[in-house]
């Protein structure tokens, strides 16, 4: 009979997403190196691939919010504190994607870092901010975190509201620095709007963007939607999913992620795929009532093949990124012109995201992005596995 080994961990809620938290030395030796032993680790910890779409055997929550863990260790670059390694791990599927980041799970990145001792003493005040130099391995990005301290200690409890999380916490400023993904152009077909044919689908207008996270943007009139839509909505319908997976294909392709559509499957994390419409009153997923007066535009994201519950961290990013740069469908949808920040409506709520971009000898670039949002310990302890999955 097999045993179960122990391996410390701690489960912690970053923004609208919850994920397994490790410290990469107290991972077995043979996941402290990418892998096959890692990949085993994570998928078993988070309990996939379930064929029932449940994780009832392993810590994830049956959504791609939840189905998210971390890997951090003291950093190895120069000028930062913490490297920052995240996976996106497939319910159904024996697959960790590390294509992308995850923005949201970066709000609990400079928390966990500052408790677990990989921020030097010296650069934590005894109360006050303190700031995190976070590098971002999948991407190569540097992301600051603005943390507060209470009596030494990282705070979590405060009156700080994000819509998509039911109880109110600290807030946590984050700044993406550079936030274009990877070394390419920021918008990689050189068009802030292209035509993206679909075969059997049709041919659409669409603002496909590096920045945050690789993303596809189209207009929501043209595929039939009002943008107000909610998980119910989308999440049932599987011609629908099954319409926006072939479309993300196309458009990772058309974005140079892939070379051919077939590869999409082994690349569910980049590029998301998301829909956007005109400032319109609508009823979010809590009952709230939100007003077309209080948001410039509405923004819907699919992650992982499923509407988002609300919006992903690094997809905040692409949408602020885009409305920052005159004639993206983002920022049409917005009302156009030049702005720097922007409010969406999505289907929990409402989002600020302040976002600056320039255009030097012809390109866009974009030099920072800037949100809110808060974070916060919910267990820690072990994660046990049986010996044998690796």
């Amino acid at each position: 009979m097999s045993k179960q080994i122990k391996i410390p961990a701690t489960y912690m809620r970053g923004g609208t997403s919850k994920g397994v938290f490790f410290s990469l030395t107290d991972l077995p030796e043979a996941a402290q190196v990418a892998g096959e032993a890692r990949d085993k680790i994570l998928l078993r910890t988070i309990g996939s691939p379930d064929p029932y779409g449940q994780q009832i055997d392993g810590m994830g929550g049956a959504t791609s919010s939840t189905s998210k863990t971390v890997i951090l260790a003291k950093s190895e670059q120069p000028d930062h504190d913490v490297d920052y390694l995240f996976g996106q791990v497939a319910i159904n599927k024996p697959f960790v994607d590390w294509s992308g980041n995850c923005g949201n799970l970066t709000a609990a990145v400079g928390a966990f870092a500052i408790s677990k001792g990989l921020v030097v003493a010296e650069r934590i005040p005894q109360n006050g901010i303190c700031t995190v130099r976070i590098w971002q391995k999948n991407i190569q990005k540097t992301i600051i975190a603005h943390v507060p301290i209470s009596n030494g200690e990282v705070q979590e409890t405060g009156d700080f509201e994000l819509d998509g999380v039911t109880f109110p916490a600290a807030e946590v400023v984050i700044e993406f620095m550079d936030p274009a993904d990877g070394e390419g152009s920021m918008f990689p077909t050189g068009n802030v709007v292209d035509d993206l044919e679909v075969p059997g689908i049709g041919t659409f207008k669409a603002t496909m963007i590096n920045s945050g996270i690789p993303t596809i943007f189209v207009n929501a009139a043209d595929i039939g939607y009002t943008g107000t839509e909610l998980q119910k909505d989308i999440n049932s319908d599987a011609e629908a999913l099954a319409k926006f997976e072939t479309m993300r294909a196309y458009g990772a392709v058309k974005m140079g992620l892939i070379a051919d559509i077939s590869e999409a499957v082994a690349r569910q994390h980049t590029p998301k795929i998301a829909f956007v419409a005109p400032a319109t009153d609508y009823e979010a997923s809590s009952g709230k009532q939100i007003s077309a007066a209080d948001i410039d535009v509405c923004v819907r994201a699919l992650s992982m093949g499923k509407l988002h519950h609300a919006m992903m961290g690094t997809a905040s990013v692409a949408i602020a990124t885009a409305a920052a740069v005159p004639g993206t469908l983002v920022n049409l949808a917005a009302g156009g012109g030049e702005r720097d920040s922007v409010t969406f409506g999505h289907p929990s709520g409402t989002l600020r995201v302040g976002a600056s971009a320039a255009e030097v000898n012809g390109e866009w670039t974009a030099t920072k992005a800037v949100m809110s949002r808060s974070a916060r310990i919910i267990m820690e302890g072990n994660v046990h596995i049986p010996d044998g999955t690796f």
